[in-house]
């Protein structure tokens, strides 16, 4: 089918070739018209701005928001709804706060326009890998957008069933899901990066304090070669995940990741899942403890905020900020 995709970043624009090499035809925007050049010579349909990009698009329109989440997000939004037509479906692919959805799908909604909201998770290895969806809105909608979302996520690939599901329905298994109605995909992405934040902390603390078995004055001494651990963790190991793939590759690379400075930065989601934690009163000790450490990365770094900066940097192409002077 037919999608309008807007912001050709690290995510946005690996989902159009991933998109392009399914068969699907990709209309594409971005401010930076270098971007649009590029996916133009690679297939995709290019427009010069966001009303000749909705007129290139074929009636019921639908366009995927690929920009950074809040007041970009919300301009861009607004835009299209001012320029589409009732029947037509606005997604939001960012990191969105849940409750921006649930006002975003009311105000499209009283104009005709269908709003989706869709987590998803993959970061720059999406293109070969697919992307976890995590979807929220019109139910119509989101059936409409199917054969976007089977293109986009992973499929069954090698992971065996779950015993337990052979007789459940549905797409959970196909790697994407919808979730509820609107801001539902988003509220699942937001604890789903809360969750990451908690996992990165435990390995990269575990890490740390492997390093430090080789320090003098203790009653055992041990020189551990970390990028072995890691890698003999990811064989059939109970703690074993994409994460510490990511790990391994890391210290394989540069065993004291003297390329990471260990500041660490948070997205958004980390805060928002401990402000929903709060506002439902569910203890979450182990997700703020992890965003705290994220804050005082920003002052001091140890080699443990080394480890979840290689890991940002692996999974999703985050850089590190410049060093201030």
């Amino acid at each position: 089918m037919q999608l309008g995709l807007i912001g050709l970043g690290r995510m946005g624009g690996n989902m159009v070739r991933r998109l392009m090499r399914g068969g699907h035809q990709c209309i594409v925007f971005d401010v930076n018209q270098d971007n649009v050049k590029q996916f133009e010579q690679e297939g995709a349909i290019g427009a010069t701005s966001l009303e000749d990009f909705v007129q290139k698009l074929t009636p019921p329109r639908a366009a995927w928001v690929m920009v950074p989440a809040g007041a970009a997000t919300d301009q861009t939004v607004g835009a299209l709804a001012e320029k589409m037509d009732a029947g037509d479906i606005v997604i939001d692919g960012g990191n969105s706060n849940f409750k921006d959805d649930i006002r975003r799908a009311e105000e499209l909604g009283a104009k005709g326009i269908l709003y989706v909201d869709t987590g998803t998770s993959g970061g720059v290895c999406g293109v070969e890998r697919g992307y976890c969806l995590m979807i929220g809105g019109d139910k119509e909608a989101v059936q409409r957008l199917d054969p976007i979302f089977r293109t986009l996520a992973p499929g069954e690939g090698y992971i065996p069933k779950t015993e337990g599901r052979e007789n459940m329905n549905g797409t959970a298994e196909e790697g994407y899901l919808h979730c509820g109605p609107a801001g539902a995909g988003h509220f699942v992405k937001m604890i789903h990066n809360g969750i990451e934040y908690g996992l990165m902390q435990a390995y990269a603390e575990g890490f740390d304090i492997m390093r430090g078995a080789s320090a003098k004055g203790l009653t055992y001494r041990y020189e551990l070669n970390l990028p072995d651990v890691a890698e003999v963790w990811r064989r059939g190991s109970v703690v074993g995940s994409w994460l510490l793939d990511l790990t391994a590759m890391a210290l394989a690379e540069s065993p004291e990741l003297a390329d990471f400075s260990g500041e660490v930065q948070d997205s958004g989601e980390g805060r928002w899942t401990i402000e929903t934690a709060i506002e439902e009163a569910v203890p979450a000790e182990v997700l703020s403890a992890s965003l705290y450490t994220r804050f005082r990365s920003r002052q001091s770094h140890t080699f443990a905020e080394k480890v979840l900066s290689a890991m940002r940097f692996k999974f999703g192409g985050h850089v590190e900020p410049p060093k201030a002077g």
